[in-house]
């Protein structure tokens, strides 16, 4: 049986219980991703279409900073290889080794300089599960992706579940366990 990808995505109300007004989410989304500021380790596994799975880690840091255009919610995703994990990149050229991504909120929304799998800007609807959890949905080309992201045990770990589909294909499974390395200053709220 196929899951459809929005079958996966866990709606939360964005009306208050007295049926007034939304929660803020913008806020409320400017404090967990202020909460995912610093330098992480992601230990990733990567399992394919095609029944091949491999791992590797990859150096993760997450930075916010000011843009006079968009406001103070923006955030720099900058990414390296660890040792060891190279060869994976030299096989898979589709996945960067090492880059800069750009992103802000918008609302419900978080708008990318480019995705993970290709060059082009894409944006990504916004589920919060709880004030741990966020799920991320992002369409573009040929691509539906579903990303889950949990911050636990105080924010020293993350759990990140991503699943892509590729012409309603479930082309790639990728489970990431993050631990924080350092911890940069919390953006402005």
């Amino acid at each position: 049986m196929t899951t459809h990808p929005t079958d996966l995505i866990t709606r939360v109300s964005t009306q208050r219980p007295d049926g007034r007004g939304g929660y803020g989410l913008d806020r409320v989304m400017r404090r967990w991703f202020g909460r995912n500021l610093g330098l992480w380790s992601s230990k990733r596994r990567y399992d394919f279409r095609d029944g091949q799975s491999c791992m590797l880690e990859v150096i993760l840091r997450i930075e916010a900073f000011k843009d006079p255009m968009k406001g103070d919610a923006c955030y720099r995703f900058s990414w390296f290889p660890a040792a060891g994990s190279q060869k994976f990149f030299d096989q898979n050229p589709r996945y960067v080794p090492s880059g800069t991504m750009e992103a802000y909120l918008s609302g419900h929304r978080l708008h990318r300089s480019h995705s993970y799998l290709c060059g082009a800007p894409v944006q990504s609807r916004i589920r919060q599960v709880d004030e741990h959890e966020v799920i991320f949905q992002s369409i573009y080309m040929e691509w539906d992706i579903i990303e889950h992201i949990r911050l636990v045990d105080d924010d020293r770990y993350r759990a990140r579940s991503i699943y892509s589909w590729r012409n309603s294909e479930l082309e790639l499974v990728e489970l990431h366990h993050e631990t924080r390395l350092e911890e940069d200053q919390p953006a402005a709220i």
